[in-house]
Formats: C-alpha cells, sequence, structure tokens
C-alpha cells in the first residue's frame, strides 16, 4: 500500500492521515446534523447540495492560487481551513451556520484537491504520476474502512459525545495531514510569462472540457454503493439488507489491494485511453448483472448475482480511476497544473451532486431499463474518451512550455 521513500510515501501518509477523519465524519454526519443538530433531511440536502455546488465552482481559483503562490503552503493552508471548519459543526445549532460551516468545508476540501495534485505533479517525474495516486488511493481507501469503524462505534453508542469525538477526530486529522504535508519540499511557483495567455486558460480548453465530461459520466459509478444498491436490494430483496454494507467492504478492500496493481499497465496517454474503454465495457457489464438481480429468484441466487455485479464493479473503477489520473495529468501543461486539476475535479462534484437524482430515477425507479441505459452511457463515455484525448491533445489553446518538462504530446507515446 505505501510506495517507494520520500515525496510519494510522504504524500500518502497525508492522503491516508485525514482518510481515516473522513471514513468516520462520513458514516455519522447525516445523523448528527439531524439528530443532534436539528436539521430536516431536505435542509441538509439543499444545504450540502448548494456547498458542493459553490466548492466545485471554487477549484479552479484555488488551483489558480496554489500555482502561482505554489503547491505545498496553498495545500497546507486548505487543510488547515477544513480543519477549522469541521471543529465549527461542534458547535453550530442552525441551519445559517451550518450553511456558512458546510460552504467553508466544501470549498476548502475542493481547493485542497487541486493543490495536492499540483503538488504532487510537482515532486513526482511524469511517468510515476498514476503510480504514487494509485498508491494514495489505496491508502484512502484503507483509511476510510478504520475510519469508518470509528463511525460505526459512534452510532453503536448512539450518543452527542460520540458524535462529536467523531468531528474531533476528523478535524484533527486535517491539522495532522498538513503538519505531514510541511514535511515535503518547497515547490517553486509557476513563472508567469508575457505571452503566458489568459488567466483561467483551462476555462478556454473546450477539449479539455469535453474530456471532463466524459469523466463525470463515468464517475457516475460513485452514488451506485453507497445510495442506488442499498435502495435497490431493500425495494427487491429486504431480507437481504445487510448485503449493501458487505458489498460496500468488498468494493474498499478491492480498491485497497489492487488498485496499484491495476495501475501498472497506465503508463501514458494511450494505454489510458485504453483503460478507459476497458472500464466502460466492464462497467456496463456490471450494471447488466444488477439487473438481473431482478428476476423471481431464490435468495441466494440473488446475493450470488448481487456480490457479481459489484465485483465488476470494482474492477472497472480501478480501471476507470488509472486512466482518469493520467489523462487528468497527461493533457494539463505544468505551469498551469492546479487550475487544470480543479477543473478536471468538478467532475467528481458533478457526480455527486447530479448523481444520485439521476440514478435514483432511472435505476431504482425504472428498474431493468435504468439499469441498461446506464450501462450503456458508461459504454459511450469509455468509446468516446479515447478520440476526446487525442482531440484535446492535438488542439491546444496555448503554447506549452519548451522546459524539459514532459508535455502532453510526450506523454502520449506510453
Amino acid at each position: 500500500m505505501m510506495p517507494r521513500a520520500g515525496a510519494p510515501r510522504v504524500l500518502t501518509v497525508a492522503q491516508l492521515s485525514n482518510s481515516v477523519g473522513d471514513g468516520a465524519y462520513y458514516t455519522c454526519s447525516a445523523l448528527y446534523f439531524t439528530q443532534v443538530v436539528g436539521l430536516s433531511p431536505a435542509r441538509l440536502g439543499v444545504g450540502l447540495t448548494l456547498a458542493w455546488a459553490i466548492g466545485s465552482l471554487a477549484g479552479v481559483p484555488l488551483g489558480h492560487l496554489a500555482d502561482r503562490r505554489g503547491p505545498r503552503g496553498t495545500a497546507v493552508l486548505l487543510a488547515l481551513a477544513t480543519a477549522v471548519a469541521v471543529a465549527s459543526f461542534l458547535v453550530i445549532r442552525s441551519f445559517v451556520p451550518f450553511l456558512i460551516a458546510v460552504c467553508l468545508y466544501a470549498t476548502a476540501q475542493s481547493g485542497l484537491a487541486a493543490a495536492r495534485q499540483a503538488l504532487l505533479a510537482g515532486l513526482i517525474a511524469p511517468a510515476e504520476r498514476t503510480g504514487v495516486l494509485a498508491h494514495a488511493q489505496s491508502a484512502l481507501n484503507a483509511g476510510l474502512a478504520v475510519g469508518a469503524g470509528l463511525g460505526g462505534l459512534a452510532l453503536a453508542h448512539g450518543s452527542r459525545a460520540g458524535y462529536l469525538v467523531v468531528l474531533a477526530v476528523d478535524a484533527l486529522s486535517f491539522v495532522v495531514c498538513a503538519a505531514i504535508m510541511l514535511r515535503l519540499p518547497a515547490v517553486a511557483p509557476a513563472a508567469r510569462r508575457v505571452d503566458d495567455g489568459p488567466t483561467m486558460a483551462v476555462l478556454r480548453d473546450r477539449p479539455y472540457a469535453v474530456v471532463t465530461l466524459l469523466n463525470a459520466v463515468l464517475l457516475l459509478r460513485m452514488p451506485l454503493l453507497s445510495l442506488v444498491i442499498p435502495l435497490w436490494i431493500a425495494l427487491r430483496a429486504p431480507q437481504l439488507t445487510w448485503l449493501a454494507s458487505a458489498l460496500f467492504v468488498l468494493n474498499t478492500l478491492g480498491v485497497a489491494f489492487f488498485q496499484v496493481r491495476t495501475a501498472r499497465s497506465v503508463t501514458g496517454l494511450r494505454s489510458a485511453s485504453r483503460a478507459v474503454r476497458v472500464a466502460g465495457a466492464i462497467l456496463l457489464a456490471s450494471c447488466a448483472v444488477f439487473a438481473l438481480s431482478a428476476a423471481d429468484l431464490p435468495l441466494w441466487v440473488t446475493a450470488t448475482v448481487l456480490v457479481a455485479g459489484a465485483t465488476l464493479q470494482v474492477v472497472g473503477e480501478m480501471k476507470q480511476s488509472a486512466g482518469s489520473w493520467q489523462i487528468g495529468f497527461g493533457l494539463a501543461p505544468d505551469e498551469r497544473m492546479g487550475q487544470y486539476q480543479g477543473f478536471f475535479a468538478t467532475s467528481v462534484a458533478a457526480a455527486r451532486t447530479l448523481g444520485p437524482l439521476l440514478l435514483t430515477t432511472t435505476v431504482v425507479t425504472w428498474g431493468v431499463p435504468g439499469w441498461l441505459l446506464l450501462g450503456g452511457a458508461f459504454l459511450a463515455a469509455g468509446h468516446a474518451m479515447g478520440p476526446a484525448v487525442r482531440w484535446a491533445r492535438n488542439n491546444r489553446p496555448y503554447a506549452l512550455p519548451e522546459s524539459g518538462a514532459v508535455t502532453p504530446h510526450a506523454a502520449a507515446s506510453g
């Protein structure tokens, strides 16, 4: 789970440190805000949707700040801002303070993701980036699993004090993350040239926007295990509701143990596009298998079908993740890495914001046709990614730097 010593390992440990707190937070936050703070589920949903919409818009300017002021310092400040936002959850007791705090949380999280990617790009050679991200993703899933266990203890205890301990642990985890990142070498801010083009060049890069949109379609897989599958099981096989958590654990452990191995075959834009294309086909197969569980089958057969669908889903997820990491980095110029990573991360925000509504409508409501429609969307997006990457690689809206850094054209040789 850990990469070689040096910057790769420090980056991975930083990811692991705050993922434990996040795992506990994700497990308990909904019940804390509704049962302790007293928010209605509707207000909670509106607040989270608005916060992540604002956070996704903030990712590009905060990524640009990381480019101009240095990614390490920016990442440290944003990690501390996240800690402050989580700590403020301890004392809020009404909707307006909650809304302010959760908007700060989402904004800081979005900016932190962009700054961390820019920091990784500044410290890690292009050929190693996907491998380091695979290690970080494995550590992330392991940390989330541990954190979810801690959150489960708080849920079992059911007291306000237990929830407050979870929030305190999450806030502290971001302070620890900031301290770990301070151990990394500083990365110099990107040099600003006279002919550097528009400040927010990524907003004019239409090919990169298309690539990001296709990635958002593929990331609709994200709400499957956390939302859609539990609802699907509850409606189709209520005796198997316990299986939803088992499938989530299967996914988490699968990524933790096999993401690094899966990412080894991705070495450039060509192999990344191929991985995403294969991922689209596997995700289609996963949806088709999940659709089979709608049939009138013996309970043990239904359980077997659901496990098979979840297994295919995690394989497709790991393929898609490895390919998208390489694509997101390979098409971004080094001197604008922060703002490009901030823009690419909007695909995650879009999937988190729109995914629950889209998937509950298509899959839970429509049943088998909805599963097949979702699988068809995965397949189409996976196959469209290759042409979109070639378009983005061959039609840059600005001149690439002439330094010794590997350019998107050079990265395509993989």
